[in-house]
């Protein structure tokens, strides 16, 4: 509309005070509401014209959207596992600090999971005392199994020896008794030796990996049973937390509520979805403005800081179906992100404000090219003086918006 009224004071009215002071034609009698369409046609075509072409200007150069937030992440409240919850310590819309209980839930199980496996640690120590004590029995069995091997050794050398002078006192039985004692000791001595390494074996390899796997068990029941305990990941607000003594939380299917960061990142950064037909027109470094629903009658000069590189409307993921282009109900938005020029401008809007947003073209460092022609030179002295209009009808909109909510629409 505004347009249109800028575009008729250079085109209708021109041409009605040539009809009216040039031809002489009154309005009310040559020129009525039937009679104007001829009468002025050339301004009534001339100014569609120029409306048309003025509106198509200043949207392509000057791009406006009314998809505005500055969005914030929220942190699902949820246990690692399933259980009934035994404790609440905190409340809706509570603040809290990163690693305050929220709640806990009901660790019968898990405790006597931990209980038996401490005793399974206590049992493995306990085999440790047995087989040192085992060890020095072995100790025992082979000093015992040496001594009497050397006693047998001694004994078959003697009567060796008697045998080798011929004595009478010698006999071959008794040395082959003898022989036959020495194999027997050591047989004895060897079995001693290998049940010594057995122990030691024990002691060096089994009881350490029994060790091990006792206190890797212990581990895993303690850890099951600080699943039970919920605690805050970071400092934030508690909403959407309405959890009562008795309740069965899953955290697959019943979550208990929602924490919502008291310093997000990018707080302050606000994301706008352009047409697809503005993709080449705005640039890191674009100047904007902006005007949000909880902030009224406040135009906020605003920079834009990164263009995302996709457009979401073309993400997919794989199926077992091919992707029909046809299929994408909306064409989606280029992406892009503002922040604003001065700091503190922005304070005092809510995260998730509905906003809405010009960008601005500027092309004041092209303009000082004293090669342009001067086609291009006009050209570009309109696009940036044209802007004003969509200026003007961002605070008209930023005026109108209380009453177009509060009254029109019924919005309180």
């Amino acid at each position: 509309m505004f347009e249109l009224l800028i575009c008729s004071l250079v085109t209708i009215v021109p041409d009605y005070l040539y009809r009216r002071y040039r031809q002489g034609k009154r309005w009310g009698h040559e020129i009525t509401f039937f009679t104007m369409w001829y009468e002025l046609r050339h301004g009534i075509t001339l100014c569609a014209m120029l409306t048309i072409s003025l509106i198509t200007l200043v949207f392509f150069y000057h791009p406006a959207t009314s998809n505005v937030r500055s969005f914030f992440r929220t942190v699902t409240i949820l246990p690692e596992t399933g259980g009934r919850v035994s404790e609440v310590h905190v409340a809706n819309n509570q603040q809290v600090a990163a690693g305050e209980l929220l709640f806990r839930l009901d660790d019968a199980s898990q405790r006597a999971a931990v209980e038996t496996a401490e005793r399974r640690v206590e049992e493995v120590e306990a085999s440790l005392v047995v087989a040192e004590a085992n060890l020095a029995a072995a100790l025992g069995s082979v000093t015992r199994a040496e001594a009497a091997l050397n006693q047998s050794q001694e004994d078959l050398a003697r009567e060796q020896e008697l045998i080798n002078r011929g004595s009478s006192a010698a006999r071959q039985a008794e040395l082959d008794r003898f022989t036959n004692e020495v194999g027997i000791r050591e047989g004895e001595l060897a079995a001693a030796r290998a049940q010594q390494q057995a122990v030691e074996e024990q002691i060096r390899v089994l009881i350490p990996a029994q060790r091990a796997s006792a206190e890797a068990a212990l581990e895993q029941a303690e850890t099951e049973l600080a699943k039970t305990s919920v605690h805050a990941g970071v400092s934030g607000t508690v909403e959407q937390f309405g959890l009562q003594v008795g309740d069965y939380i899953n955290p697959i299917l019943r979550p208990a509520g929602i924490l919502v960061p008291e310093d997000f990142v990018d707080q302050h950064r606000y994301v706008a979805g352009f047409h697809q037909i503005a993709a080449g027109v705005i640039k890191p470094g674009m100047y904007a403005e902006m005007t949000c629903l909880s902030k009224p009658f406040t135009v906020i000069p605003m920079v834009v800081v990164g263009i995302q590189d996709v457009v979401p409307s073309g993400q997919i993921r794989p199926t077992d179906l091919l992707v029909d282009p046809q299929d994408n109900a909306r064409p989606g938005t280029v992406t892009v992100y503002m922040e604003p020029v001065y700091p503190g401008q922005a304070d005092g809007i809510p995260a998730g404000s509905n906003c809405l947003a010009n960008a601005y073209t500027n092309n004041h460092d092209i303009l000082q090219n004293e090669d342009l022609s001067t086609g291009r030179w006009l050209f570009l002295h309109v696009v940036d003086t044209v802007g004003l209009v969509h200026a003007i009808l961002l605070r008209i909109q930023t005026l109108l918006m209380p009453v177009k909510t509060l009254v029109l629409s019924g919005g309180h």
